[in-house]
């Protein structure tokens, strides 16, 4: 039994029409997951302000307001930089790795705000 190896459209290997790198392939995944988790991101944070402005915290309650905020623009940001990464049509592999970074900072801020809260209950 012999099998032919299929050369594929026109004459084209099939090796030949795949992606040029499987990092290029990552990279879109990538900003299609950004996007949406940066989104929800802006609203938790929102969310947190608002419940926060109900306590009485004082003094150290508006610093966490004002971290809240922050955080908040910085995954604004990052929601917006990775839209124009899967946008625009040109190379946009640096502004997708700038919505990555910011948005690791944004998670980084949330661990460091939901810290602080939890200090704060206790005061």
């Amino acid at each position: 039994m012999m099998f032919k190896l299929s050369r594929g459209i026109a004459g084209v290997n099939r090796a030949d029409r795949a992606p040029k790198t499987i990092v290029a392939v990552t990279r879109i995944g990538l900003s299609a997951h950004i996007l949406p988790t940066a989104a929800t991101m802006v609203g938790v944070c929102m969310t947190v302000l608002s419940i926060g402005r109900l306590s009485a915290a004082g003094r150290l309650g508006v610093v966490i307001d004002k971290m809240l905020a922050f955080d908040g623009v910085v995954f604004l940001v990052s929601a917006v930089l990775s839209f124009v990464a899967i946008r625009v049509a040109a190379d946009t592999e640096n502004v997708e790795t700038w919505a990555e970074k910011l948005f690791l900072l944004g998670l980084a801020l949330c661990v460091g705000i939901a810290v602080v809260i939890a200090f704060a209950i206790d005061l």
